[in-house]
């Protein structure tokens, strides 16, 4: 079960899984490199989102997702005792780096299967381990060192007088992001925050085997219950197309409570564009319809800057990033 390790990433519990998993990696590359660029040709068309090559891209895409996730679980699940044994043997290790109150009520919104994992993000008690092979699918062999998010933690803004001595991750998921700012941040006090606690788990537990001293707490990004004007740095990397949007201008009320004065914002997720191109846009769409991403198309629409210049942060960059992603920084004057 144990196989060791790739670098950072954990060996699949099979061989025969790792030859799966690397087979949906090369359809989804193929799905998206090869397929998906025909696709931009036509996509002015009228009938761009009906034409039967469009369909086939569709039905591949969700088939690769449902496919990659099924096998994961599946897997897993075969093996429960000793994952779950390996999440509590990292608690024990290191209590005081995990937070959670058994009480803990996750909300509605945060429920569904995102991305087609089963059970989502809060359901299953091993979908850090799920999480975390399906992503290395989802990135397409380019993050399977945490490259990804070591380059999101390089764009992170710092005050500009310097002093960085707590930093928050807010929806860390399983926590590349938040190591990967202790490695940068190596003084500071740094936390990730999420509201899926097997993530957590799997996160406390992968930071853990690491050596990597960070903190991990349960809890919502609208009310992170977390002490006011306290930190230095924020980051939010994919979170706000993650959540409805009548929760945007809660959670930047809440990082605006939490900086102190000159601290730092960072987001990095979808592109706020209404007039995106129709091959973007017919994308979204798909994503929306099919993958589970249900509130992603109202974020793309927003006018984000203004939120965040209306929660009392001033942006200080918007642009974009070395993949298709949005950064946008903001200030606490």
């Amino acid at each position: 079960m144990n196989r060791g390790t790739t670098g950072l990433l954990p060996r699949t519990p099979t061989l025969e899984d790792e030859s799966y998993l690397a087979f949906m990696e090369s359809l989804r590359n193929h799905n998206i490199r090869a397929m998906f660029p025909r696709i931009m040709g036509f996509a002015e068309a009228p009938d761009a989102d009906a034409r039967p090559y469009t369909r086939l891209w569709k039905r591949l895409m969700r088939s690769q997702q449902q496919q990659t996730w099924h096998k994961l679980h599946d897997s897993f699940a075969q093996r429960r005792a000793h994952y779950e044994a390996e999440l509590d043997a990292a608690e024990r290790s290191h209590p005081g780096r995990l937070h959670y109150d058994p009480n803990f009520e996750v909300p509605k919104y945060a429920t569904l299967d995102i991305h087609l994992q089963p059970g989502g993000y809060c359901g299953d008690s091993l979908a850090g381990y799920v999480f975390h092979h399906g992503t290395k699918v989802f990135y397409q062999g380019d993050n399977d060192q945490d490259e990804l998010h070591q380059q999101v933690v390089d764009l992170v803004a710092a005050p500009d007088d310097g002093k960085v001595h707590r930093v928050l991750d807010l929806g860390c998921s399983i926590g590349q992001c938040t190591t990967a700012l202790k490695q940068r941040f190596t003084q500071a006090e740094v936390r990730g925050l999420d509201v899926g606690l097997p993530l957590l788990r799997y996160a406390h537990k992968r930071a853990t085997d690491l050596g990597i001293d960070v903190h991990f707490q349960q809890g919502l990004a609208e009310d992170t219950r977390l002490p006011s004007g306290q930190y230095d740095v924020i980051l939010a990397y994919i979170l706000f197309h993650e959540v409805p949007e009548r929760l945007f201008t809660q959670i930047l009320g809440e990082v605006h409570r939490l900086l102190r004065p000159g601290g730092r914002f960072t987001v990095i997720d979808a592109p706020n564009n209404p007039n995106l191109p129709a091959a973007n846009k017919l994308w979204l769409k798909f994503d929306a319809l099919y993958n589970c991403e249900p509130y992603s198309p109202a974020f793309v629409a927003s006018d984000f800057g203004q939120l965040m210049t209306d929660a009392g942060l001033r942006v200080t960059h918007s642009g974009p990033t070395p993949t298709f992603l949005h950064c946008t920084t903001a200030v606490k004057d």
